[in-house]
């Protein structure tokens, strides 16, 4: 083992030059591993449908509130008002109060219907093609809710509610991410086949009458409406508090995630390396195959 040379540095200083062949080899400089990566989050067809959705969706809960002010069956007692909120023949409030068809324009009903009629289509199209890319994709994959779900959106409302800190495990999306967007997909398909009901009650009479009848069918559309505004205001307070980073990801596809977190992309490859091995076996098992000779 060689001995480590003294060198002055300055007056009455002398400092040790250690030879690179004395330094041990661990110690050696290792090479430094990235803390953060990028990583594509939401594809392309996502991203769009979504976008599309958004003012699609607000213009028919608008466009209904007008059709709404006009189809008042006892405007005779209560004008523009038929649904209330309250128990038995205590009423909180009716919807809605003067104050707010004032604000919107309500009295153009011509105006309401013929957006809606008209945005009802571009719905419906863009809900059936984000359907089958789901399924095309194996993206419902990180949407559809799994067993641990309900517990993990427990976890998740507690660190809401500031009561716990550490979030769940997840991949995509959490448990409360994943039953919301499943349910809102649900309350998607449940508009459409309530406004069909009332839309063509006499052509499609089997449909209204499976769902209960014409008044329960804009019972349930008009519920179902109330449902779509509440997760808005949700889905927009939870963004604002996820940050640039996640807001990011919906607009250009991409998010920035700690190294350790596990990967989107590593598991969308295990998904089609499963369908590969799947599909080799049945192709292996068929009969005349040379496998199974």
């Amino acid at each position: 083992m060689s001995t480590p040379e003294l060198k002055p540095s300055s007056p009455g200083i002398e400092t040790a030059v250690v030879p690179n062949s004395a330094i041990a080899p661990e110690q050696a400089a290792q090479p430094v591993l990235p803390s953060i990566r990028l990583e594509k989050k939401h594809p392309l067809a996502i991203r769009w449908m979504h976008w599309i959705n958004f003012p699609v969706l607000f213009t028919m809960i608008w466009s209904g509130i007008l059709i709404y002010w006009n189809d008042s069956d006892n405007a005779h007692a209560h004008a523009h008002a038929v649904y209330r909120a309250g128990v038995g023949s205590f009423t909180l409030f009716r919807f809605f109060p003067p104050w707010f068809y004032n604000g919107i324009f309500a009295p153009d009903v011509r105006r309401g219907m013929g957006y809606h009629f008209f945005f009802m289509w571009i719905f419906a199209i863009n809900g059936l093609l984000y359907g089958f890319y789901l399924l095309y994709s194996g993206e419902w994959r990180f949407l559809v809710p799994s067993r641990s779900s309900l517990a993990d959106a427990i976890q998740v409302i507690l660190v809401d509610l500031h009561i716990r800190k550490q979030l769940p495990a997840q991949t995509k999306y959490n448990g409360a991410q994943r039953i919301a967007y499943s349910t809102v997909i649900l309350m998607g398909a449940g508009s459409l086949i309530t406004g069909l009901a009332m839309y063509k009650p006499t052509q499609v009479h089997w449909l209204t009458t499976a769902i209960g009848g014409y008044e329960m069918a804009r019972w349930e559309h008009f519920l179902l409406t109330l449902a779509f505004c509440a997760f808005f205001l949700v889905h927009v307070v939870q963004v604002a508090l996820a940050g640039w980073n996640n807001f990011r990801s919906m607009v250009t596809g991409l998010e920035v995630k700690r190294a350790q977190e596990p990967s989107l992309e590593a598991e969308r490859r295990s998904w089609h390396d499963r369908s590969e091995q799947r599909a080799g076996g049945a192709r292996s098992g068929a009969p005349g195959s040379i496998a199974a000779k």
